[in-house]
């Protein structure tokens, strides 16, 4: 058995050492060859569980998804490529796709929605505590806090991207602070702003790859995901890089397209480990870490979902529109 195992680690990650061992307790001598391929055959067909109650975007699956905590699906809606999502205090769902943004109530019905022009693209919403919701728009280049009524309330117009830069690169991630800026994730420019209320730069980090998503901490630092940069940095106040995830970091379990961040209360950091681009199946959609790299929780599902662009606990209190949530 001993021999067996040393085949497993030989040839297959460290996930899929665990479903390979789990679901095939023999001492039957398999060919080398074949380890990895069964292994990945059993990870496509295993379910997850997950452990806590969540709500995730899956942007190459084409869906908002609600999981309960013994890993079956409880909710689900089907939109093109949403990336971020929000559970919110009045029990409805916030997220958007690529046309826009829409606020529904677990019963499906749409209470809100805004939706973008053509030759527009949204990546990004977030709702704010006076009931506007936060987007950015690709292709108009521009933040908007969109109204109640589905209406426009506050523009801001961002310089426009080099040409080099593809309208679906533009951008990704935005948040306003409780001191009312803004964080702009420049998707395809590699860097993150911080503008002030009227769309002043405060603030230009550079970041080594395609930037998803920056989280301002309490401590006032920035945890930023780096893409395709396959990693994740914390920066302080001086663009000092303090802490920091790398690509072969966690034994077995490379990044990937490192894309949505949510540091939860006991300061672990969940993480969601993008696997398009050639990594479908491969190992799980997000992992929880301590600050010292130790896994705690991981999460796969490949029978369910493609990808996991973002999280949000639903067993972790907060209200989101007052920024108590940090994601």
């Amino acid at each position: 058995m001993l021999e067996y195992q040393a085949m497993i680690q030989v040839s297959c990650s460290r996930f899929e050492q665990a479903v390979f061992l789990r679901y095939c307790p023999t001492t039957y001598p398999i060919p080398m060859k074949f380890l990895s391929l069964i292994a990945s055959f059993l990870l496509l067909v295993t379910v997850g569980q997950a452990g806590h109650r969540f709500l995730c975007t899956d942007s190459y699956g084409n869906k908002i998804v609600v999981v309960a905590a013994d890993g079956t699906i409880e909710w689900e809606v089907s939109y093109k490529h949403p990336q971020d999502c929000w559970a919110l205090p009045n029990g409805n769902y916030l997220f958007c796709h690529s046309r826009g943004a829409i606020e529904m109530k677990p019963d499906k019905t749409i209470v809100w929605e805004y939706k973008s022009p053509e030759q527009t693209e949204i990546h990004s919403c977030q709702p704010l505590p006076d009931g506007r919701v936060l987007v950015v728009e690709n292709g108009s280049s521009r933040l908007l806090e969109i109204g109640r009524d589905g209406q426009i309330a506050k523009e801001i117009k961002l310089p426009v991207p080099p040409a080099p830069v593809k309208l679906h690169d533009q951008y990704r991630g935005v948040r306003k602070t409780a001191a009312g800026h803004y964080l702009v994730c420049r998707k395809g420019e590699h860097r993150v702003e911080e503008l002030d209320g009227d769309g002043k730069v405060l603030r230009a980090i550079a970041v080594p790859g395609d930037v998803h998503e920056a989280v301002l901490l309490p401590t006032g630092n920035l945890l930023i995901s780096c893409g395709d940069g396959h990693k994740v940095i914390e920066v302080d106040k001086h663009d000092k890089v303090v802490w920091e995830l790398n690509e072969n970091d966690l034994s077995g379990n490379p990044l990937r397209l490192m894309a949505g961040l949510l540091r939860l209360p006991n300061g672990n950091t969940i993480f969601c480990n993008y696997l398009g681009h050639g990594h479908l199946g491969k190992q799980p959609h997000f992992f929880e870490l301590t600050p010292d790299k130790k896994v705690v929780w991981e999460f796969a599902d490949h029978v369910h979902f493609k990808t996991v662009n973002q999280i949000q606990l639903l067993d972790v209190p907060g209200d989101v529109t007052k920024g108590e949530i940090l994601r």
